[in-house]
């Protein structure tokens, strides 16, 4: 326990200063970040060359910094990075020695530099739109994953999904929820909109199962390789995919949200 509040504390320094100064400060931040976080999934397949992760490393900078716009609440893929993207990953087949890195490992990668890269730029994005849109979606995975496992533990007694995360249960996914989405809700309505206070609740509602989701999903794939945690940067807490698996998911959605909004 107490490993672990140290580590919590040591990111919270590092990273809340920058999340307030935004910014340049902010996107360091995000690439740091969003590279860690790469090569926890790409660790995951142990026949990729490390070559092959340093243009893996380059490709993802490239894409969160020149990869996206943002137009009226539609996040654009530019598609010509794209296709200098497959080429470079799949010619990286037949230029490498390795013969068991092959054609799941390539997609596997692509797949991981897209998911992150459009994770971490909607992070950029919306923390240049308003700092307190970031703490919203913050507070929901907060809220939900802390009276989820509070709930959870003082009485849970049917399992959500055992084969995939035994310690979840259902009292506790739905004691998330509605904690999550009267904090979450709350401080929409005070610090950023009053408006359709209906609309707030429902998606924060949304946002909270989704984000409930999202930690299911990266614990099948923890489970499908056989791992507890993704790494140990953060001693007691796993590594930057555990910590932001919620997230993830929850950023995903409220861009969707944010078209209507």
């Amino acid at each position: 326990m107490k490993e672990r509040i140290i580590s919590a504390v040591v990111v919270l320094l590092i990273t809340v200063p920058l999340l307030l100064l935004g910014g340049v400060y902010f996107k360091i931040l995000a690439l740091v970040t969003g590279i860690l976080g790469l090569k926890e999934l790409m660790d995951l397949r142990k026949d990729v060359p490390d070559d092959i992760k340093y243009v893996a490393y380059v490709i993802f900078i490239v894409f969160l910094l020149f990869g996206y716009d943002y137009l009226n609440g539609v996040v654009v893929l530019n598609s010509s990075l794209l296709a200098i993207t497959f080429i470079i990953m799949l010619t990286s087949m037949l230029l490498n020695n390795n013969k068991k890195y092959g054609i799941n490992d390539v997609f596997f990668i692509i797949g991981g530099i897209l998911l992150l890269s459009t994770a971490f730029y909607l992070f950029i994005v919306l923390r240049e739109m308003n700092l307190n849109l970031v703490i919203y979606l913050f507070l929901i995975t907060i809220m939900t994953d802390t009276f989820a496992y509070l709930i959870g533990s003082k009485f849970g007694k049917n399992k959500l999904m055992p084969d995939v995360s035994p310690n979840k249960s259902i009292e506790g996914f739905l004691g998330g929820l509605a904690f999550g989405t009267l904090f979450s809700s709350m401080f929409y309505i005070h610090f950023i909109s009053k408006n359709c206070i209906l609309f707030i609740i429902c998606m924060s509602m949304v946002l909270s199962i989704i984000g409930q989701l999202g930690d299911l999903v990266f614990s099948k794939i923890k489970r499908n390789y056989n791992i507890k945690d993704f790494s140990n940067l953060m001693p007691g807490h796993g590594g930057v995919l555990d910590r932001l698996d919620s997230i993830i998911f929850v950023l995903f959605a409220y861009i969707i949200f944010a078209a209507i909004l």
